[in-house]
């Protein structure tokens, strides 16, 4: 694999940020950059023994340690890349340095079906290669696909679905669209999971993007909503989120109300991290990473003038963001799509 892109290290200690969006600056004092230029999309950014691993929508895993190389796939159903579908999850067995195994959700077509696949794969001289497919037939569309994949801390692996265009799936605890799935690592139901012989971890979803967990194990997503009430949501088993029923401050018996919501406004929120009792997550409407307390209420913009920003990594008190500026909804500069780093300690 060739050398195609460039790997930096910038320290910002000036009060101007390079292609700056917005009139409204973070304290700089707090500001430093890290990041990998000319990125196609990406979706999801992980790393293992300080290499990144991210997925391109389009089908490929950008390898970066100090330089940034495209790495190719193997799997049994070809990617289908339309939309918001295409190559997105990615999740890395704990293993990974030996093992050399991950998860991945993708986008595939089927008797000209769009649908969703969870698969296990290994990284082999540079491929990742199909080893097993742990979920298939989730339903699919052009929009709403979901696609996080993560594993939790009680060593199952969770994934999102988006409810695929169609709201009435998110209330049918017999589809696999609007949900949050729970499955073991060769792709088993688990015996405690909510509903008998399902993957069906919670229902009432429109299009969750985000997980992470906090430090005594609950679960929190991010989700969209419909023109704006945009939800954090924390994730009990079986509970009913209430798409298409109720959304913002509404309430109904049996459905659980988000913790926060946009309003009127959008924040479009997708990749989330739990750090320091606050969850932060990436906005893409927003065009923001935003922190969300726990302890108490209150949302407040940590970093901007990036553009639209998908997923989120934290390590070593820094947060590293990836743009999605060239997805057909943002305003690409030159350099994008980029991934930066913030400090919040």
């Amino acid at each position: 694999m060739g050398v195609i892109g460039a790997f930096l290290i910038l320290v910002a200690c000036s009060s101007h940020k390079p292609n700056d969006r917005s009139d409204e600056h973070v304290a700089e004092e707090n500001y430093e950059e890290a990041f990998i230029e000319n990125l196609d999309v990406p979706w999801e950014i992980t790393r293992s023994e300080g290499t990144f691993y991210i997925t391109e929508r389009s089908g490929i895993v950008a390898n970066v340690t100090n330089r940034l190389e495209r790495q190719s796939l193997q799997l049994a159903k070809e990617i289908h890349s339309e939309g918001e579908g295409g190559l997105l999850g990615l999740a890395l067995s704990k293993d990974f340095p030996e093992s050399q195994t991950a998860f991945l959700y993708h986008t595939y077509l089927e008797d000209n079906k769009t649908l969703n696949r969870v698969v296990k794969v290994e990284l082999r001289e540079g491929v990742w290669t199909e080893t097993d497919e742990l979920l298939s037939n989730i339903p699919g569309s052009q929009f709403h696909n979901g696609g996080r994949v993560k594993l939790g801390p009680d060593g199952m692996l969770y994934i999102t679905t988006g409810d695929a265009g169609e709201p009435e799936l998110a209330q049918n605890k017999e589809s696999l669209a609007g949900k949050i799935l729970r499955m073991d690592l060769e792709g088993n139901v688990p015996e405690d999971n909510p509903f008998k012989d399902s993957y069906v971890y919670s229902y009432g979803h429109r299009n969750p993007q985000g997980l992470a967990w906090n430090d005594e194990g609950q679960l929190f997503s991010s989700e969209h909503g419909q023109s704006a009430h945009d939800e954090i949501n924390q994730i009990d088993p079986g509970n009913n989120y209430g798409w298409p029923v109720i959304e913002g401050d509404e309430v109904a018996d049996g459905m659980t109300q988000p913790l926060y919501h946009s309003g009127n406004d959008t924040w479009a929120p997708s990749g989330m991290v739990f750090w320091n009792d606050q969850l932060y997550v990436a906005c893409l409407r927003g065009e923001a990473i935003r922190s969300f307390q726990l302890k108490g209420q209150g949302t407040t913009v940590v970093e901007e003038g990036i553009g639209r920003v998908r997923s989120l990594f934290l390590a070593e008190g820094n947060l590293y963001a990836i743009t999605n500026n060239k997805d057909g909804r943002g305003d690409p500069v030159k350099e994008d799509d980029r991934m930066i780093k913030v400090n919040v300690e």
